[in-house]
């Protein structure tokens, strides 16, 4: 009995964790604040990717500007650069500390030490501007795009 309480306890967790897994769609409104934003979050990218490119020098193949509901940004192993569209809704601080954090990336593809001072060659205060990231929520920025209200981090 008890190898039997123990298997349906072990399956009702796997599921309970499929479960959690499970990423939220984009809604209507999420689609609809993506149209409207898009070109500008791609022009302030491609911006400000050349102004901090200038203390690095690396080189990418592609920008991407996505309609992603869990992450701000991310680089593949093929030197592509993805970013959420709603880059355009933060504070310019955080927006540059963003396209840096991506930008080094090109350099090391890692969150080692090594990588940290490159970050830190561009933005000395990277450690303030990355807990400033994290209390930020993606999904409240959407709501808030939708009521035409920016944002006050």
């Amino acid at each position: 009995m008890d190898l039997y309480l123990k298997a349906i306890f072990r399956r009702i967790y796997k599921v309970k964790r499929r479960n959690l897994r499970r990423r939220r769609r984009p809604t209507a409104s999420d689609k609809k604040a993506y149209v409207i934003y898009r070109s500008a979050a791609r022009e302030l990218v491609v911006n400000r990717l050349a102004y901090w490119n200038a203390i690095y020098g690396f080189t990418w193949k592609k920008i991407f500007i996505r309609n992603q509901i869990t992450r701000w940004g991310s680089c593949s192993s093929d030197k592509n650069l993805n970013f959420n569209f709603r880059i355009v809704l933060l504070p310019k601080d955080l927006q540059d500390y963003l396209i840096v954090h991506e930008l080094c990336h090109l350099g090391r593809m890692d969150h080692s030490a090594d990588y940290w001072k490159l970050v830190e060659k561009a933005l000395p205060e990277y450690r303030a501007l990355d807990e400033r990231l994290r209390a930020v929520s993606i999904r409240s920025i959407v709501y808030r795009a939708d009521s035409g209200v920016h944002p006050d981090y």
